[in-house]
C-alpha cells in the first residue's frame, strides 16, 4: 500500500511540477491570455503578471523535490543514518501541504484570492488535493518503509 501511495504521490506531484515549469517558460494553460492565467492560478487582485520565469522554475524545482521524497522514505531500508534527515523532511512537507490546504479555506485566504474562476477552482480542487498530498505523506511517514 505504502509503494502505490508513494508512486502517486510521486506523478501527482511531477505533473504539478511540469506546470509550474511551463508556466515559467511562459505557457499559459489552462487559459488563453496572461489575465486568465492570473485569474486561474493566482486569484489575487492586485497581480498583474505572472511571478517571474525564474520563480516558477524555483518553484517547479522545490516540487520536484517534494516528488522525489515519498520514493526516498519508502526506499531507505538500507540507508539507517540518512533516516532521521528524511522523516524531517518528510514531516516539513507534509506540514507545508496541511497548511495550504488549510489556508483555502479561511477567509483571510479568501480576501486575498478573491479572483474567479480561482476562489472556485481553490475551493473545490487545489486545497483539498494539498490536503490529499499531506495525508499521502502522512501516511508513509506513520507506516515507515
Amino acid at each position: 500500500m505504502t509503494f502505490a501511495i508513494a508512486i502517486a504521490l510521486a506523478l501527482l506531484l511531477a505533473i504539478i511540477a511540469g506546470l509550474h515549469a511551463y508556466w515559467g517558460r511562459g505557457g499559459l494553460w489552462p487559459a488563453a491570455s496572461e489575465d486568465e492565467l492570473i485569474a486561474t492560478v493566482i486569484g489575487n487582485a492586485q497581480a498583474r503578471r505572472m511571478p517571474s520565469p525564474g520563480l516558477c522554475l524555483l518553484v517547479a524545482l522545490a516540487i520536484v523535490v517534494t516528488a522525489i521524497w515519498p520514493l526516498l522514505l519508502i526506499g531507505t531500508s538500507g540507508t539507517a543514518a540518512l533516516r532521521p534527515l528524511l522523516l524531517l523532511g518528510g514531516f516539513a512537507i507534509m506540514a507545508v501541504f496541511l497548511l495550504r490546504g488549510v489556508a483555502g479555506f479561511l477567509p483571510a485566504w479568501r480576501r486575498l484570492h478573491p479572483l474567479e474562476p480561482f476562489a472556485s477552482y481553490d475551493r473545490r480542487y487545489y486545497s483539498p488535493l494539498c490536503l490529499l498530498i499531506a495525508a499521502g505523506y502522512a501516511v508513509l511517514l506513520l507506516q515507515g518503509p
